[in-house]
């Protein structure tokens, strides 16, 4: 089942083709201040992904290895997407809370576990991974 979505004002809408099932928290310290909580992603392909009003995102490099896109007018997180060459460049996670429709939809994994504050936990056993496990899969060589 494909998905839409769109940030709070509307001047960004988008469309994921591919069948949406799960997502994956994010506890880093950068995911917790953009999203003003944790960051619930759901990965999606460039290739699933359509996008209107593209001109109204910011894009904000956030690491050597992925931008941040939110809205320009009303300031919404829309997506992370890795920008590091290799089988993950141009990767979408895009904000979950952005969806039009998150039924059926499942937390799986959580990353960046060990950045994780005290006052909250998942009643749903995921797969995870610290920081440093994350940055060995995604981030460039040095």
């Amino acid at each position: 089942m494909s998905r839409s979505g769109s940030c709070l004002c509307g001047a960004v809408t988008f469309k994921i083709a591919s069948d949406v099932t799960d997502t994956g928290a994010c506890h880093c310290d950068m995911c917790r201040k953009w999203s003003g909580g944790v960051y619930l992603g759901i990965e999606v392909a460039p290739d699933n992904m359509s996008i209107e009003g593209a001109g109204n995102i910011t894009h904000f490099a956030s690491s050597e290895w992925a931008e941040r896109g939110f809205c320009r007018t009303c300031g919404s997180s829309l997506f992370y997407r890795i920008t590091s060459p290799g089988p993950h460049s141009g990767t979408y996670h895009v904000a979950m809370g952005a969806l039009d429709d998150t039924s059926g939809i499942d937390l799986k994994g959580e990353v960046f576990i060990d950045s994780k504050p005290d006052g909250y936990s998942f009643a749903e056993k995921t797969e995870q991974f610290t920081g440093a496990e994350l940055m060995a899969m995604f981030a460039p060589p040095a």
